[in-house]
């Protein structure tokens, strides 16, 4: 059968690679899908394994050739997913999860309406200034433009399938957890995954 795409999106700062990295250590059947990215990696990245790093020019080649599942301009650099990275996996039985903006998770919606999506929200907007102030990589202007972008991505909450809200950490990883469980006990799947012990408990004895 065909594996689940769940699609889990936040504002910056509002912990979403902390609770994704959480559920895949607790769900390891999960595949997380790396980005492509034009930005330059921040200290501590490392290509493959949280981006695939890319120049802007050969991220539009990659554009133009259709190689997108979905992409978008993102605080002035390019961010999107791989065909290669998603469908093969959907094929061959296996979830994938994408960790996308509100643009990527609109596209992939139009292309995968079965698609399961998470918005992730911080407590409080003084909690996201910290948080994002944490980082200590960016400045003031920056800090500004990042901040007015977190208010715009957190006005598309309403387009998500699930709101958590990242107040405890590890409340906030049960809660994700349990979406991906419940998501897979959906009775379109259960009857897929057990049509021959459906058929053989509804047979005549």
């Amino acid at each position: 059968m065909r594996g689940t795409l769940f699609i889990v999106a936040a504002p910056s700062g509002a912990g979403k690679s902390s609770l994704v990295n959480a559920c895949l250590a607790r769900d390891p059947s999960i595949r997380l899908s790396i980005s492509f990215t034009s930005r330059a990696p921040r200290p501590g990245e490392r290509h493959a394994e949280h981006y695939h790093f890319i120049t802007a020019d050969a991220f539009k080649a990659m554009i133009r050739a259709g190689e997108f599942f979905e992409y978008a301009e993102v605080h002035g650099d390019w961010k999107g997913t791989a065909r290669q990275s998603v469908e093969p996996q959907l094929a061959a039985g296996h979830d994938v999860l994408l960790e996308i903006d509100w643009q990527g998770a609109r596209q992939v919606r139009e292309q995968v309406p079965e698609a399961v999506s998470v918005f992730i929200l911080p407590p409080s907007r003084a909690a996201l200034d910290q948080r994002m102030r944490k980082r200590g990589q960016d400045s003031e202007a920056v800090m500004a433009q990042r901040l007015a972008a977190a208010r715009e991505e957190m006005s598309h909450v309403h387009e998500f399938d699930y709101v958590i809200v990242n107040e405890d950490f590890d409340t906030a990883v049960g809660e994700m957890c349990s979406v991906f469980t419940a998501s897979r006990l959906r009775q379109r799947q259960q009857a897929e995954r057990h049509h021959r012990l459906i058929e053989a408990l509804l047979s005549e004895p």
